[in-house]
């Protein structure tokens, strides 16, 4: 009998050892998918940032392309309004951005002084590095995302997550592939 109750004792504290090494690393894994996002909403900020200066410059040598300019900048805002939406909201207004600041750049072709302006180039190789970084930053977040959220759904860890109120978290998906990647952004 002693034994019998030395063995479910020994089973029991294993199952409580397992159910506090799932809990952890449950936790873990959210604030890794939490700190990912920091990185994309960083790299966003970035890209709002640059659009000021962008407007500026465009501005001074195409005047005449203020309502392509002015939907840039209401996109920007519109996008910074709701950085506190969760990623399947926020997306559509980040997705708004990025095709407004590509009319832009390719408005730019028609103005070959604009083009070889030193600041204009300048800020579109810093425009290019931040999509880049937004692209792999995305990817990241995605992919933490998606190895949570398969822990949440897989079994036994599904009751830890369950019992610890663990939820499934949004991917950050751009709607419409051609905006999935980084714009092209011509350099001369």
């Amino acid at each position: 009998m002693a034994a019998v109750a030395g063995v479910l004792g020994v089973a029991l504290l294993l199952v409580l050892l397992w159910a506090l090494v799932s809990y952890n690393r449950f936790v873990r894994q959210r604030t890794l998918v939490e700190e990912s996002w920091g990185d994309i909403d960083v790299e966003l900020t970035r890209r709002w940032d640059l659009v000021p200066r962008l407007v500026e410059t465009v501005k001074g040598y195409a005047a005449h392309e203020r309502e392509v300019l002015d939907l840039l900048v209401r996109a920007r805002e519109a996008a910074a309004a709701h950085r506190e939406e969760p990623p399947t909201r926020r997306a559509a207004y980040e997705e708004t951005v990025g095709r407004a600041l590509d009319d832009v750049l390719v408005r730019v072709e028609d103005y070959p002084d604009l083009k070889a302006s030193a600041s204009f180039l300048a800020l579109q190789r810093e425009l290019t590095l931040t999509e880049d970084r937004i692209a792999a930053a995305r990817r990241f977040y995605n992919g933490n995302v998606r190895a949570y959220n398969t822990r949440i759904a897989t079994v036994p860890s599904n009751l830890i997550a369950s019992i610890g109120g663990f939820e499934r978290r949004d991917f950050f998906e751009l709607r419409d592939p051609a905006y999935a990647a980084a714009p092209e952004v011509g350099l001369g």
